[in-house]
């Protein structure tokens, strides 16, 4: 961060999977329906999917190199759209998007307690969004599903307008929604993508390690973030603290009487 004292934060950013809900467990049995059912029931077709999206059958999980982890379906689609002889464009992102919209819904499961967390930092003064290479109407879909939905005041994903991570569109523009610096958002995330974005728009950048990058994570991320922490569960002590190093700040350069 460049800021020369603490700022006082106004907003967090969630990225959203590997986050809030746990990759492995919500996208690994999601994404092995969405390639069967794109396959049509060919075998080798269904193999060269998983070849490609770097996707262990027997594990219905992804390895970390896997382009879905951090990818939108326009990112990775072009692969796909050669296995299955498809045109890559709209039409096959948008059937990849409704598909990956409804497993994830049925596999969803959240890290700890989503809901709680943000009705905390709600109270506390927060205002709270979600920023992911997700479509938006998947992540609004699984907003409401973990009761997160009342407590947001911004979601947006790679289709929304504001570009996809690391860009810094997503960022720049909650802030901008909010009307204060970039330097008062946090940019929650698991991947090095939510932290570069978060860094090009001037945001707090602060790493979660319960993402999919295993034991690596953290010496991944701790380079590009601010603060690191296990999880979403560590973040009410992490800002706690971070609101007392800006008050203190804050009141170090307040002129003596």
């Amino acid at each position: 961060m460049s800021a020369t004292r603490p700022r006082r934060l106004a907003g967090i950013l969630f990225d959203k999977d590997g986050t809030l809900i746990d990759f492995d467990r919500t996208w690994g049995p999601a994404a092995h329906a969405v390639m069967n059912c794109l396959s049509g029931g060919d075998r080798t077709r269904l193999e060269d999917l998983m070849a490609v999206s770097h996707y262990i059958e027997e594990e219905r999980r992804f390895l970390p190199t896997s382009p879905l982890i951090a990818g939108s379906s326009a990112a990775y689609g072009p692969l796909w759209a050669k296995v299955l002889g498809r045109p890559a464009g709209p039409d096959l992102y948008g059937e990849m998007d409704r598909l990956f919209r409804r497993e994830g819904l049925a596999h969803l499961c959240p890290i700890g307690d989503p809901a709680g967390m943000a009705r905390y930092l709600v109270g506390a003064g927060y205002a709270l969004g979600i920023a992911t290479n997700d479509a938006e109407a998947s992540a609004r879909a699984q907003a409401d599903a973990l009761g997160l939905t009342p407590h947001l005041s911004y979601v947006a994903g790679y289709d929304s307008g504001h570009g996809s991570k690391p860009e810094p569109g997503m960022v720049s523009a909650f802030a901008a929604q909010l009307g204060v610096a970039p330097c008062r958002i946090a940019m929650i995330g698991d991947s090095p993508y939510d932290l570069v974005a978060g860094r090009a728009a001037g945001a707090v950048t602060v790493a979660v390690l319960s993402g999919p990058m295993g034991d690596a994570a953290r010496e991944i991320m701790t380079p590009l973030a601010d603060h690191v922490v296990a999880s979403i569960g560590d973040l009410a002590d992490l800002l706690a603290r971070i609101a007392d190093q800006a008050r203190a700040s804050e009141a170090g350069s307040q002129p003596r009487r």
